[in-house]
């Protein structure tokens, strides 16, 4: 390398860790407190919507298992429907981690990519992209529950 281009490096670093140092000074520090909070307050909000709803299967008749798979696909319909009106998002955004309580969570990522390319069509961009993130939980899940199934069988 010539001395020109080692000096034109080496002004260039300088200038984006100055850039740097003034970004750091100017940006606002994050309001921790504010923030724990809020997902606290999201995430609770997002449980006690599931507790109700296992509470009115339980006292419809339900059992406690099938109460529980009624509450579970009830919160994935809810995610997915709030993600599809843009809603989730908005949570998401005030919520932050609390948003991602693990059953809404998952279906807002199935949405979410699908929901992008909706401008394609429901065949080529919802279908195709819809399994994006789901795809691969579903087929190591499959994977694990049939390898759980046959220790089992052959367990005895």
């Amino acid at each position: 390398m010539s001395k020109g281009n080692i000096e034109q490096r080496e002004e260039k670093e300088g200038q984006i860790a100055e850039y740097r140092l003034m970004i750091d000074q100017i940006k606002p520090a994050p309001d921790v407190f504010k923030n724990c909070l809020r997902a606290f307050l999201v995430g609770g909000s997002i449980c006690l919507v599931g507790q109700l709803f296992l509470t009115l299967y339980a006292g419809a008749g339900l059992g406690e298992r099938e109460a529980a798979a009624a509450t579970a696909g009830t919160m994935v319909f809810l995610g997915a429907l709030l993600t599809g009106l843009g809603v989730y998002d908005i949570i998401g955004k005030y919520g932050g981690a609390g948003s991602i309580i693990p059953i809404t969570g998952f279906a807002n990522s199935i949405v979410a990519p699908a929901m992008e390319f909706k401008r394609e069509g429901f065949v080529f961009g919802v279908g195709a992209r819809i399994f994006n993130i789901a795809g691969p939980v579903l087929v190591y899940g499959f994977i694990v529950s049939s390898l759980i199934g046959i220790i089992t069988f052959l367990a005895g």
